[in-house]
């Protein structure tokens, strides 16, 4: 039973809004002839157009406050200036009896309390919106001034833009230029890395190569260049001292007795000898191999 009151209630407040709603349409389609359109009433249309007839009528209200309130001043300054032109008239300063030239005067210095916003045409309320007005032209001109000051700022900010973007398209224009010369330039690096890669997997297999001969004629790294400098020394050193034994092994051969003895000591050393130049024509030719 509670919620078919507050359906009920719901449902009646609902149809409440609604008539608002319709009754404040047909006024401001009235207002300019016309008639409402059709439209579709949905809970959430029928909300919309409450919540805008709701700020409207407000608004409404305060617009008709407002036009009663300049209505009564309109009249009550009429008022016055009935009375005014009344009173000028009794002491003979009406407008038709007045010359040309103090009429003139008379609607400029109106018009100037009109510009200046004022009400009266006393001195003091003249000198006070003229200090006014002096004020806000100080204002004005230093706000001028800090605007002139900002644009040479943005000028200067603009000038080096600019420069920086006709260096930067200068750039750009010359980078483009630049792309078909490196272009073929890289083109040229890959097949030379393309050579020296395959240049380099065969001194690798060529290194290969001399390592595994080395290992079969058993070079070791103690010899290098140094120790067959020291070898070739020693095997000239061993030639001078062989040579006098040579020599005299050669004139051995002419001794008539003992001959078959000194033949078989000169052969003996010969042998030597031989097995000597052997031994370093081989370790030559095995350093020789090593790359």
């Amino acid at each position: 039973m509670g919620d078919s009151l507050v359906s009920e209630s719901k449902s009646g407040a609902d149809a409440a809004r609604m008539g608002e709603v319709k009754a404040w349409l047909a006024s401001q389609f009235e207002a300019i002839g016309k008639e409402v359109p059709d439209f579709e009433c949905t809970p959430r249309t029928i909300a919309h157009f409450h919540d805008l007839a709701t700020v409207s009528q407000a608004k409404t209200k305060a617009a008709n406050i407002v036009a009663a309130d300049f209505r009564q001043k309109a009249a009550e300054y009429r008022a016055q200036a009935a009375r005014i032109r009344e009173i000028l008239e009794h002491v003979g300063l009406a407008q038709e009896s007045l010359p040309s030239n103090v009429v003139g005067s008379a609607q400029v210095l109106a018009n100037v309390a009109n510009l200046l916003n004022i009400r009266d045409t006393e001195l003091s309320s003249f000198l006070v919106a003229a200090a006014d007005i002096s004020l806000r032209k100080t204002g004005v001109e230093e706000k001028r001034a800090k605007v002139r000051s900002d644009s040479k700022v943005l000028l200067e900010y603009t000038r080096k833009a600019i420069a920086r973007l006709t260096y930067l398209k200068r750039t750009l224009a010359q980078l483009e230029d630049d792309v078909a010369p490196c272009e073929a330039q890289m083109d040229s690096w890959k097949t030379n890395l393309a050579v020296m890669a395959s240049k380099e997997r065969q001194y690798f297999q060529q290194h290969s190569n001399y390592k595994a001969l080395l290992n079969r004629v058993g070079y070791t790294p103690e010899i290098n260049h140094r120790v067959l400098v020291e070898l070739g020394e020693r095997r000239k050193e061993l030639e001078k001292e062989t040579k006098p034994i040579l020599d005299t092994l050669r004139s051995y051969q002419d001794l008539p007795a003992d001959k078959a003895l000194a033949a078989l000591a000169i052969e003996e050393k010969k042998r030597q000898y031989a097995a000597g130049e052997k031994y370093l024509a081989d370790l030559v030719q095995a350093l020789a191999m090593q790359p």
